[in-house]
């Protein structure tokens, strides 16, 4: 049995309802050729014309969402929790013994970079690395200076 695609379920959803490409594209207010590269999955519909989509073929706009865009389904599902707590990307330098002796992190900077990972936009121990390399960057220049 073939993987269920976007394109596929438009194409079958369509013709269950006895549209021609260029009626959808009509309703959906796109052009026929933009049909057509939905159906053979060459283009990703946006968020707002899947919601048309959804809308007008009487479609579950979430399994929509999920086919058109497997990427972020896969982020949905690898995220959630498993009876396991996620650690965030702190927790996993923290516990990291060897990569802190590596970058020889001290107490004093691992608690800066707890601080860095509470405004939420660090997703990684590279990306800490990366702000605790800056730090000690802009920390060697001041010296440098006196």
């Amino acid at each position: 049995m073939a993987r269920r695609t976007f394109g596929s379920l438009l194409r079958e959803r369509r013709q269950e309802l006895s549209l021609s490409r260029q009626a959808l594209a009509d309703r959906l207010g796109v052009t026929v050729t933009h049909v057509a590269a939905l159906q053979a999955g060459v283009r990703k519909p946006s968020l707002r014309l899947l919601r048309r989509i959804a809308d007008t073929l009487a479609l579950d706009a979430r399994e929509l969402f999920l086919l058109a865009r497997p990427a972020e389904a896969r982020f949905l599902w690898e995220s959630q929790d498993r009876g396991k707590p996620v650690k965030s990307a702190w927790q996993r330098l923290a516990d990291n013994q060897a990569l802190r002796a590596k970058a020889r992190i001290s107490s004093a900077e691992l608690k800066v970079l707890k601080a860095v990972s509470l405004l939420g936009r660090v997703s990684s121990e590279r990306q800490l690395l990366f702000v605790l390399r800056a730090i000690r960057l802009a920390i060697e220049d001041d010296w440098k200076r006196w």
